[in-house]
């Protein structure tokens, strides 16, 4: 990050970089910053809270901007575990329906990405915050309410397998906003016929926007009070 912005400049408007801790949320990263700063503050694209990584949070006048970094390209890494599938599709809920995974090699492994590349239909997770009849689709099931929620269009333009270690993939994934990666790891898993589920993921990057540049509330809380990181 070439420069950062003074609490000041933050309450008139910019744009800052944040690294979100595992088992946060966004809402819960984003307001703490809020409460640092006091100033009007949303971010561009939601992180579960398994996940860490690229939040862009725009305050002030730059709040205008999240629709326009909200469609930007998103990069991801992370590691899809195969041999067992999980209701939420990731670690938020216990493994289960375990198969054999032993057998598959890795050529069978990278060739199965291709089937998710570029412009394709994804069923988005019951477990998620899109709206069916008014409510939220977690909040019905939970409670064990029937759920069909239809595909939508999405492009991946980069599914790369960086490592194999079974039952562990490691991946890398560009894809358009609207991806789940979660419903990506599911479809893996079931394409290779022993299921799968998303056991680790990162983004990296929105747009031009770098991970490598982002500061984790705790730092960015040392930077406006030098010696009072901890939060």
């Amino acid at each position: 990050m070439k420069s950062l912005p003074s609490i000041e400049e933050l309450k008139l408007g910019a744009v800052i970089l944040i690294d979100k801790p595992l088992k946060w949320s966004s809402f819960y990263a984003i307001n703490k910053v809020k409460k640092m700063t006091k100033a009007k503050i949303g971010h561009a694209g939601t992180l579960d809270p398994l996940a860490t990584g690229l939040l862009i949070c725009c305050t002030g006048k730059f709040t205008k901007k999240i629709s326009e970094y909200q469609k930007l390209l998103k990069e991801y890494s992370g590691i899809i575990t195969l041999g067992a599938i999980t209701p939420t599709y990731d670690l938020e809920s216990e493994p289960q329906d375990f198969k054999a995974f032993e057998h598959l090699t890795e050529a069978e492994i990278i060739n199965a990405t291709q089937q998710f590349m570029g412009t394709i239909a994804q069923v988005p997770p019951i477990h998620s915050a899109i709206k069916k009849d008014g409510k939220r689709a977690y909040e019905l099931a939970r409670v064990g309410a029937e759920i069909v929620l239809e595909p939508r269009q999405i492009t991946i333009n980069e599914f790369e397998i960086t490592k194999i270690a079974l039952p562990e993939i490691h991946f890398r994934v560009a894809c358009s906003t609207g991806t789940y990666i979660r419903s990506l790891a599911n479809d893996f898993g079931a394409a290779l016929g022993c299921g799968g589920y998303l056991s680790a993921l990162r983004r990296t990057k929105i747009g031009e926007f770098n991970a490598d540049n982002a500061l984790t509330p705790q730092e960015w809380k040392g930077y406006w009070f030098p010696g009072n990181e901890e939060t």
